[in-house]
């Protein structure tokens, strides 16, 4: 068999390896929401459930974090970024707002981060955006509209939505901040040791948060319902903490190791499909026809606002995608032409700037 031959055929596992990885992650991240409302609904508060996911996959992931217990010295800034809003944020803001608005609509609506990025980028760094990108904002926006029901005054709860949106925000604050230091070149941290130490950084800031020492922990030994079926409490848990967090970042990184970000990231829009149909068959929390047709303008908006190309004609840096989700393509293509200048693309885990620390 020729070398050329053989090579392409190790590309090609290598691409369906990652592309199963980055589905199983979408799955995985997709029923964090399902599991983690029943044991709100138990009694727990959002804030304790947050913290029960956080402290359990932080002392999961600990032989992780003392193996890259360098980044603690080299990166201080980012790691406390990524627990505080990856992890801490973006999480205590979801859970708070699901336990008020069903988790398909949450989730939605905190896809709004990508256009909410490319908003910052234009009107606070002032920079251009491709008409690809924009025409995302748009539809992501006119999607929403129709998840929220405008017509009706909004068919949610109001301060769910606006938890909704701060998970949203978190992540932009995260997506800023992996735009620093996007020169890092080889010296940019691994991402398995941002994840540990920001699930480290964030239980111990949840920890002050919450104040789990309050905490009704008798809910974990009783039993929890999903649409009037009882499950058990632990095992709930135990999904959240060793499934929708540690397995759902780690196969996240693997994947992006595999395969271009941008594809990666496209998989990962996936989640909020699977987060939805657990949502309506799980908990019975059931969407209507234009909140569907919404839901898939959405997720059209944020694919298009996030992997849409640099214009490669200008002279200035051209935002047409998340930090770290451009593909390498992409890269080599701008820095060909003399005297560009490339636009940011982050130093940290590509593929988790796409959720952000994952809801």
């Amino acid at each position: 068999m020729p070398v050329h031959a053989s090579q392409g055929s190790q590309v090609n596992q290598g691409r369906g390896v990652g592309l199963g990885l980055a589905l199983a992650s979408a799955l995985a991240f997709g029923g964090s929401g399902v599991a983690a409302k029943p044991l709100i609904e138990a009694g727990l508060d959002p804030l304790h459930v947050v913290w029960l996911r956080a402290a359990g996959a932080a002392l999961v992931m600990l032989p992780v974090a003392w193996r890259h217990r360098s980044l603690v010295r080299r990166r201080p800034a980012l790691l406390a970024g990524f627990g505080l809003l990856g992890v801490a944020g973006v999480q205590a803001c979801y859970f708070a707002a699901i336990s008020r608005i069903p988790v398909g609509v949450a989730l939605l609506v905190e896809y709004l981060a990508p256009a909410l990025l490319l908003a910052w980028v234009r009107f606070v760094q002032r920079r251009p955006v491709t008409r690809a990108a924009a025409l995302g904002v748009v539809l992501a926006v006119a999607g929403l509209a129709c998840v929220v029901e405008v017509w009706s005054g909004l068919g949610f709860d109001a301060i769910g939505l606006l938890l909704a949106l701060g998970a949203a925000c978190c992540q932009v604050g995260y997506f800023v901040l992996s735009d620093q230091g996007s020169d890092a070149g080889d010296e940019a941290p691994d991402p398995l040791g941002v994840i540990a130490y920001g699930l480290l950084v964030g239980a111990a800031l949840l920890t002050v948060a919450a104040r789990p020492w309050g905490m009704d922990w008798s809910v974990l030994a009783g039993t929890a319902h999903m649409d009037g079926a009882p499950v058990a409490a632990f095992l709930l848990l135990g999904w959240l903490v060793l499934v929708a967090t540690v397995v759902a970042y780690v196969t996240g990184v693997l994947s992006v190791r595999r395969l271009s970000p941008q594809v990666a990231g496209v998989v990962a829009c996936l989640e909020a499909v699977v987060a939805t149909l657990l949502a309506w068959v799980m908990l019975g929390e059931h969407l209507s026809a234009p909140q569907i047709f919404g839901g898939a303008v959405v997720l059209v908006g944020a694919l298009i606002a996030q992997s849409s190309a640099p214009a490669k004609s200008s002279a200035e840096p051209v935002a047409g995608a998340l930090p770290g989700t451009e593909g390498a393509s992409a890269e080599q293509g701008r820095r060909s032409e003399p005297g560009e200048q490339d636009a940011p693309t982050g130093d940290v885990p590509t593929g988790l700037s796409a959720r952000g620390g994952g809801a």
